[in-house]
């Protein structure tokens, strides 16, 4: 026994210094020129730190907002799918980092036999036998090449990458519901002032009509006064509609059924507008989408790692052990033991090509991750170009729209106090009107896309996961 203990030492020494001999590569992530310029900031320096590095806690201010993406971020379906992605993942890495321990099994079995009595052994056991048996195996694989070890790091690259892919769904799902919300309350604005044109209107009907009996209007100017007045209730039913199913997708963002969605003001919102964009190479650490690539990019890696060491011989360790014996009562007692141990180096040598093919296939998928990378990369930049430059069009643009809307107006009320004086016509009034309606809902529309902007830029930047 103490040979055979010392034999098997000898072997375990020879392996673990056979480890030394890794065939596998260290990952490092590669030099890429797309890193450098990623996004156009001409009229922005950029900063150490990111606007995505704001909580979404810190970069909403609205309370309900705040509460439904809190929500939103417990119930979602989206989210919850990803979170069982990301256990499974967990399960996955786990098992990897157990391939460096030995696999270990026990048996218990019992043998009944009935054997003829005219056999060589039929008479000598009475025609039958009994057989009790407790064994226990185990075997190791020594990791000489590096082939457990990178197998172990491909498994937590696989479950980082579910973590970034589930922060990507949270981003994702703040932005949604930020701009579910914002649109909803731009709705609200365009409601109440479809409203107040409606009751303008309809006084308008009733002035028309009035001048109409005194001699003043024709019954062309009267028609069209009504004309305008069902336009706008007719615009109203299209904004009701519109209201009701923003409701509904906001409720299906938040994880529930159909219900009303308290809000405020669009009047009373604010964001976070200090824009810090930090230098492009943040993006690698804060856009979900870009981690979970090279997350990718580090399995492709290390299962090119082991697609190469499996070229080179494998040495395995086998022993069983037990206790085998005739009668029940003697199957624990000394005389009922055996082991064996058995030390094998398999090299393969044809096999079909199955290893080289399996290392090219490896090759092929690690330069198709690295590519999904560098693309992931130019498009985090082209978001975050765009995004920016969005913002500070719509920015410019919101004051052209306020300054519009009030001369427009102006022009409305003057052409009113015209026409009653009889100094133009009830054309010149319609026309007023209409464009000061339509120059107040851009407003609306302006201050959202404002919103709009601010969000989607936070949200290129990789903000909203923190």
């Amino acid at each position: 026994m103490n040979s055979i203990i010392n034999k098997t030492l000898i072997v375990v020494v020879m392996a673990t210094t056979l480890q030394s001999c890794f065939v596998a590569k260290e990952y490092s992530r590669p030099e890429l020129e797309e890193t450098e310029h990623l996004y156009r900031t001409d009229n922005l320096p950029q900063d150490s730190l990111s606007m995505a590095d704001v909580s979404w806690k810190d970069m909403f201010t609205d309370q309900y907002l705040k509460q439904y993406i809190e929500e939103g971020l417990q119930n979602n379906l989206d989210i919850r799918v990803a979170i069982q992605q990301m256990a499974a993942a967990e399960a996955y890495m786990k098992q990897g980092k157990a391939g460096y321990l030995p696999s270990i099994n026990a048996q218990a079995s019992m043998t009944h036999q009935e054997l003829s009595k005219n056999s060589q052994f039929g008479s000598f056991f009475n025609g039958s036998i009994e057989q009790f048996e407790l064994t226990g195996n185990l075997s190791w694989e020594a990791d000489i090449w590096g082939k457990i070890l990178s197998t172990k790091r491909a498994g937590e690259a696989s479950y980082l990458q579910s973590v970034a892919a589930h922060q990507a769904v949270k981003t994702q799902l703040v932005s949604s519901i930020a701009t579910v919300y914002y649109q909803l309350l731009a709705l609200d604005a365009q409601l109440e002032v479809t409203k107040q044109t409606i009751t303008a209107r309809e006084n308008s009907v009733t002035t028309i009509q009035a001048l109409k009996e005194a001699g003043q209007a024709n019954q062309v100017a009267v028609d069209g006064n009504i004309a305008q007045y069902n336009n706008a209730k007719a615009l109203l039913v299209d904004i009701e509609v519109a209201i009701f199913k923003t409701e509904n997708t906001l409720n299906l963002l938040l994880g529930r059924s159909s219900q009303i969605i308290e809000r405020t003001l669009l009047d009373n919102q604010s964001l976070e507008t200090e824009i810090k964009l930090g230098i492009p190479a943040t993006l690698l650490r804060n856009r979900p989408d870009v981690m979970a690539s090279e997350y990718a990019l580090i399995n492709a890696f290390e299962m090119t790692n082991v697609a190469r060491s499996n070229f080179y011989p494998s040495l395995t360790i086998t022993a069983s052990g037990g206790f085998q014996s005739l009668e029940l009562d003697e199957l624990l007692s000394a005389n009922s033991l055996f082991a064996n141990i058995i030390g094998g180096l398999a090299q393969p040598i044809f096999n079909k090509r199955a290893i080289k093919t399996q290392h090219e296939v490896a090759l092929a998928q690690q330069e198709q991750a690295l590519l999904g990378f560098k693309k992931s990369l130019l498009v985090a930049g082209n978001e975050v170009s765009n995004a920016l430059y969005d913002y500070d069009a719509q920015t410019e643009k919101f004051e052209f729209r306020k300054n519009e809307v009030e001369a427009l107006r102006q022009a409305e009320a003057n052409s009113e106090e015209l026409l009653v004086n009889g100094y133009a016509t009830y054309l010149d009034l319609l026309t007023a009107r209409q464009n000061a309606l339509s120059a107040e809902l851009n407003l609306i529309n302006n201050k959202l896309n404002q919103l709009l902007s601010i969000v989607n830029l936070y949200e290129a930047l990789g903000g909203g996961w923190k």
